[in-house]
């Protein structure tokens, strides 16, 4: 005759079950509130405007110069000219005044705008030559085309080209300036650092997002020494 034998499951493998059980029980809220809190950190660094290339907008059919402004050729035969869009989401919302007017014959390189904030300036200069033919006149509500719309609404001036091929050839286009724009995106997180330290005497981290992410309108809130060195690493032709 068998023996029936009676097993304790608390005595053998059934208390690591029931542990295991509950530590699963206990898991799945815990990373539902986790996950749930994650999300919402994202939203919030999405509202406070993350700098990141999903957030650029880089039509690929504009030249982009690496002074930050950047030119096509309208069917007419007219060149339109304006600021970049990077330039606009570093700098936030600003004032534009135009140096030209109607009729002016300008040079490549030289200045024909300056973007103004807070009594903190930074140089615009033109990408190609040729003689002005017209000025979008942005000013009061129409400023805010730059920001929303910089390569449609937002252009700054109508130049009739005088070497367009020549000038041009260098430039980014395409996927080239997809590409050049992350690169500056980099090299603008490195400057922050040299600059805010001989500026400010403060890492950069202290002015970035959470987690060290760049933030859009960055350079609304630093001094006029770093719009300097800004002006001169980024927008201004290399000597």
């Amino acid at each position: 005759m068998e023996t029936f034998h009676y097993y304790n499951m608390f005595e053998t493998k059934g208390i690591e079950y029931l542990l295991t059980i509950a530590f699963f029980v206990l898991l799945i809220p815990f990373w539902l509130i986790l996950n749930k809190r994650v999300a919402i950190a994202k939203g919030i660094q999405y509202a406070l405007g993350v700098l990141s290339m999903g957030r650029l907008y880089i039509p690929q059919g504009i030249f982009y110069s690496p002074q930050h402004t950047w030119t096509y050729l309208r069917k007419s035969g007219m060149a339109r000219v304006g600021i970049d869009d990077l330039i606009l989401r570093i700098t936030g919302q600003i004032s534009i005044r135009e140096l030209k007017t109607t009729g002016d014959k300008v040079q490549k390189g030289e200045q024909v705008a300056e973007i103004a904030q807070d009594g903190k300036l930074l140089k615009v200069f033109s990408p190609i030559s040729g003689t002005l033919v017209s000025v979008n006149g942005l000013s009061g509500e129409q400023q805010q085309n730059l920001l929303e719309d910089p390569y449609g609404k937002g252009w700054l001036f109508e130049i009739k080209p005088s070497k367009w091929k020549q000038e041009t050839q260098a430039y980014y286009l395409a996927e080239e300036a997809v590409n050049w724009t992350a690169a500056e995106l980099v090299r603008f997180k490195d400057f922050l650092a040299g600059s805010l330290e001989k500026h400010e005497g403060m890492p950069s981290m202290m002015a970035l997002q959470d987690g060290g992410e760049l933030r859009e309108h960055l350079l609304a809130d630093l001094p006029k020494g770093v719009w300097d060195d800004f002006q001169q690493q980024f927008m201004s032709e290399k000597q």
